[in-house]
C-alpha cells in the first residue's frame, strides 16, 4: 500500500546543515514546489549551504561550531549569565528548578547572579501539567515579579518545556533564560521556542511559540546524569542524523552508547535543529521532519504513562523510530538493509518497550490526538533514504497498529 498523501522528497535537507564557522546560509530561495504547501508562510523559502560531501572528516565535525547570538555552549555557565546579566536591568530575577537540578545544578550557577529568588517544583513527566504551572505562576505572583522580570529555568526537558510556558503566558510574557542540563534538553527541547505542557495526557497539548533571551548549553551538566537519562537523549540525536546526515548516522551507528563522542553530537544536533527552526520557526513545513518518531513514540509515552508504566521519553522515541521506519521500508522509501541496520542498533542501545497484546488499538487510537495531524488524518514523518525525510505522509490506524504487532515480534 503506497500512503495516500507525502510531501514531495527534501532531497536538500542533508545541506540543511553549515558545518564549519566559512560556511553561511545563502539567502537564495530554492523551488521545491508550491504545490505541497497549503500556507503561504514558508513557500519555497529554503536556505541552501555547502553539499554534504563537503563536509570532511567527522572527527573534526563541529570544532568551531558558532551559534546564534543567544545559543551558547560555555564551560562557566556563572560567567556566562554574570555577562549577559551586566547592564541589564531587570527588576527581579527567579530561578526555576526541579529537586535534582537544585542540588546538582544550581550551585553551578549561583555565584554569576545577584541577588535572586529560588522556585523549586517536582520533577518528572507526570508533573508537567497546568497544576505545576499554577504553583509557578503562585510562586511568581507571590515574589510580586512584573513584566519587567526574568525567570531562569535550570532543568531538563520537562522543566524548561514547563517553565518557559509559565514565563510567556505571565503577565503576556516575561523573558527567560534557560539552561538545560540533560543531554534531550540540550540537544532538541531548548532549541527552537517549543513550549507548553501535558493535558490530560495528550503530550505537549497546549503551548505556544517563545525564544529564550538566552539559553547556555554546558557539557558539563550531562556528568550528573545517570545512564538511563543520557540513553533518552540520544534517541533525539539519533534522529538528526537519520533525518538530515547520514554519514554521522553510520559513524553513530558503529559505536556504543558509552563510546560515542558527545561534544561532536551536541553540537551537530544543535546545529541541526537550529538550521531547521530558523528556516520554518512555526512548523509549516520543513520542522515537521523533526518530528520523525514522535507520531508513534508519543502516543506509546502517553499511553504507557495513562498505564502507570512511565518510560523515558527517548525510549518512546526509539520504538516510534523503528515503527515509522518499517512503514518506511514497506513503501519502499528505505532499504530492507537500511531498516535492520536502524532497528537492530535502536533495540541495542534501547532494549524492548513491553507492550501487552492487544494495546496495539488503544495506542493507535491516540496518534489520532497528534499535532501534526490535518483533519482526522494522521500525518506523520517518514525516511525517504538515510539522511532525508518526508513530511505529511498520511498513515492509517491500521498501519499504526501493523508496525507496533512487528514492533512487539522482535
Amino acid at each position: 500500500m503506497k500512503f495516500a498523501f507525502c510531501n514531495a522528497a527534501v532531497d536538500l535537507y542533508a545541506n540543511a546543515v553549515a558545518v564549519s564557522s566559512n560556511e553561511t546560509l545563502d539567502s537564495g530561495a530554492i523551488n521545491l514546489g508550491a504545490q505541497i504547501y497549503e500556507d503561504d508562510f514558508l513557500r519555497n523559502r529554503f536556505h541552501k549551504v555547502s553539499d554534504v560531501s563537503r563536509w570532511g572528516n567527522f572527527d573534526n565535525f563541529g570544532a568551531d561550531l558558532s551559534m546564534s547570538d543567544n545559543i551558547v555552549f560555555s564551560e562557566n555557565p556563572a560567567a556566562e549569565l554574570q555577562k549577559f546579566l551586566d547592564g541589564k536591568s531587570y527588576s527581579k530575577i527567579a530561578v526555576l528548578s526541579d529537586d535534582n537540578t537544585i542540588r546538582y545544578c544550581y550551585p553551578v550557577i549561583q555565584k554569576g547572579l545577584p541577588v535572586h529568588d529560588v522556585f523549586q517544583v517536582a520533577s518528572g513527566e507526570e508533573h508537567k501539567n497546568l497544576d505545576t504551572c499554577e504553583v509557578i505562576w503562585q510562586k511568581m505572583t507571590a515574589s510580586e515579579m512584573d513584566r519587567h522580570a526574568l525567570l531562569i529555568i535550570i532543568g531538563g526537558g520537562v522543566l524548561g518545556d514547563m517553565g518557559g510556558f509559565c514565563a510567556a503566558t505571565y503577565k503576556r510574557g516575561i523573558d527567560f533564560v534557560l539552561i538545560p542540563t540533560t543531554l534531550l534538553s540540550q540537544v532538541d527541547a531548548s532549541i527552537g521556542g517549543k513550549l507548553g505542557i501535558d493535558f490530560q495526557h495528550f503530550k505537549n497539548h497546549i503551548g505556544v511559540f517563545q525564544t529564550p533571551v538566552l539559553t547556555i548549553l554546558h557539557a558539563g551538566f550531562l556528568n550528573t546524569l545517570p545512564e538511563a537519562e543520557r540513553r533518552s537523549g540520544f534517541a533525539e540525536v539519533i534522529k538528526h542524523a537519520l533525518i538530515a546526515d547520514a554519514p554521522v548516522w553510520h559513524e553513530i551507528k558503529k559505536h556504543s552508547l558509552a563510546d560515542q563522542n558527545w561534544e561532536m553530537l551536541l553540537r551537530h544536533s544543535v546545529k541541526v535543529k537550529l538550521n531547521v527552526v530558523r528556516t520554518d520557526p512555526y512548523e509549516k513545513g520543513l520542522r515537521k521532519t523533526l518530528n520523525a518518531g514522535h507520531t508513534i513514540g508519543h502516543a506509546v509515552e502517553t499511553y504507557l504513562l495513562q498505564e502507570s508504566r512511565k518510560i523515558l521519553h527517548g525510549e518512546a522515541i526509539a520504538v516510534g523510530l523503528i515503527c515509522e521506519a518499517f512503514l518506511a521500508k514497506e513503501n519502499g522509501m528505505i532499504t530492507p538493509d537500511d531498516f535492520e541496520a536502524i532497528r537492530e542498533y535502536l533495540l541495542t542501545v534501547f532494549g524492548t518497550v513491553q507492550l501487552k497484546s492487544g494495546e496495539e488499538d488503544a495506542i493507535a487510537k491516540l496518534t489520532m490526538q497528534d499535532k501534526k495531524n490535518r483533519g482526522n488524518k494522521i500525518m506523520c514523518v517518514l525516511l525517504d533514504g538515510i539522511g532525508k525525510a518526508r513530511w505529511d505522509c498520511e498513515i492509517r490506524p491500521d498501519d499504526v497498529k501493523r508496525a507496533l504487532a512487528f514492533y512487539r515480534s522482535v
